[in-house]
């Protein structure tokens, strides 16, 4: 599906809404700095400490000291208003997500730690037995196992003629009732 506009025609029109943007968000400054100004303006009356005696100015000091404090003390309020609202929404926030039940669980992956290094992790520096399973094992020898098994190496049809028929069935019986073979 094919655009209708061209690249040139669109970074055009890009270009024209980035001046307007930017027109209006100057406009907006100009705006906001002009009401800040009639703001002031409004509320506060020019000082005329011209021709005022000693006692009248320490009167002013303290009426713009007695000022200051009630100002200073409305911010304090405000910014712990302020605070106790977001340490709120943070509680809430904890809340709804207890409440929907779903963490996010890291993937685990596995890990191949030897028994020795569980054991130094689990206790410290205190671990100084070495944990080596293999040689607590019990060692078999290759030449024992070839003594209590004698292999007979004979010719293996001359054996199946020998057990052929009931008579081979009762060789067989007999040899197991006894150990020695007769």
């Amino acid at each position: 599906r094919k655009s209708k506009i061209t690249a040139s025609r669109k970074l055009l029109l890009k270009s024209l809404m980035l001046a307007k943007a930017k027109e209006e968000w100057d406009q907006e400054i100009v705006d906001k700095q002009t009401e800040k100004e009639r703001y002031l303006s409004e509320r506060i009356t020019p000082l005329h400490t011209s021709g005022l005696s000693l006692s009248q100015l320490q009167d002013l000091c303290r009426e713009l000291h007695e000022k200051v404090e009630i100002v200073d003390e409305e911010r304090y309020d405000i910014e712990a208003k302020c605070n106790h609202n977001t340490r709120e929404i943070k509680d809430l926030k904890i809340k709804v997500l207890d409440l929907r039940g779903k963490f996010k669980r890291p993937p685990l992956r596995r890990v191949r730690v030897s028994a020795d290094a569980m054991l130094r992790a689990l206790l410290g520096s205190k671990h100084k037995v070495s944990m080596d399973l293999r040689a607590n094992l019990k060692s078999v020898k290759k030449e024992d196992t070839e003594k209590e098994r004698p292999v007979e190496v004979g010719d293996w049809r001359k054996n199946v003629e020998a057990m052929s028929g009931m008579e081979g069935r009762k060789k067989m019986f007999d040899a197991a009732k006894s150990p020695t073979g007769q």
